[in-house]
């Protein structure tokens, strides 16, 4: 549409007929804002230089894009294993582990990999200030975009990071759920970082309410023979084998 206006098109129906996919149910505002009256030569060559700009601008988002595929093609494995996991993309496995690498035993436990990510920072507060060299947090802070943007991906999904998200938003703050989402996601991915057999499984939608609901069967058994008088000591099985866990 912006092309056909710099080639000399001025009238708003022909415009908006050149609409493609979901801007087609637009068509009546998209007449209203294409409206040619007040528009000057001026204006056209100002359009025209932003859309060259925006060409010039796609064209090196390309070719930086083919130059991380190929750095990125000895560690094809691990970005597939980040990839799975719901939220994360390509993109995002990229972002991670240009900033980690793939190496964990750098970090002794995951909860060090969020800490680095300065997604759990210590905060010292003191009448309302934040105070100290910790006050924001010490870490990598290009690596703490990537779990935020993973968490808010996940909240629109069917799966156990979108469950957890929507979950905890119910009795917190946004920024607070997507920061204990992000958590789980960089916990999910130094495992699959350590293991490089390992794979990604979601535990599903519903499977916070699956545990509360056999807890909740469990108690109310161990409630009938202990009003009658009885001691009752339970121990969790495996649900393949049947055998005791042991911690």
């Amino acid at each position: 549409m912006l092309e056909a206006v710099i080639a000399g098109e001025r009238n708003p129906r022909v415009l908006a007929q050149l609409a493609r996919g979901t801007m087609r149910g637009k068509i009546t505002r998209l007449e209203e804002a294409l409206d040619c009256s007040f528009l000057t030569g001026e204006h056209v060559a100002i359009l025209t230089m932003m859309l060259a700009a925006i060409g010039t601008f796609t064209t090196q988002i390309g070719q930086l894009t083919a130059r991380i595929e190929t750095l990125a093609q000895p560690w094809l494995h691990q970005i597939e294993q980040l990839d799975a996991v719901h939220g994360a993309g390509r993109i995002s496995a990229q972002d991670v582990i240009a900033e980690i690498g793939v190496d964990m035993t750098v970090f002794p436990t995951a909860a060090h990999l969020v800490s680095w990510a300065r997604w759990c920072p210590q905060v010292r507060q003191s009448g309302g200030k934040r105070k100290g060299a910790n006050a924001a947090g010490r870490g990598n802070p290009y690596l703490s975009a990537a779990p935020g943007e993973i968490a808010i991906s996940a909240g629109r999904t069917h799966c156990f990071p979108g469950a957890k998200y929507r979950r905890l938003v119910k009795r917190m703050p946004k920024k607070k759920a997507l920061a204990a989402t992000g958590n789980s996601v960089l916990t999910i991915f130094y495992a699959l970082l350590s293991d490089p057999a390992a794979s990604y499984h979601d535990l599903g939608p519903h499977y916070y309410e699956r545990r509360i609901n056999a807890r909740r069967q469990a108690r109310n058994h161990i409630h009938s023979p202990e009003r009658l008088g009885y001691h009752v000591t339970i121990q969790a099985t495996g649900p393949d084998t049947g055998e005791p866990l042991t911690a």
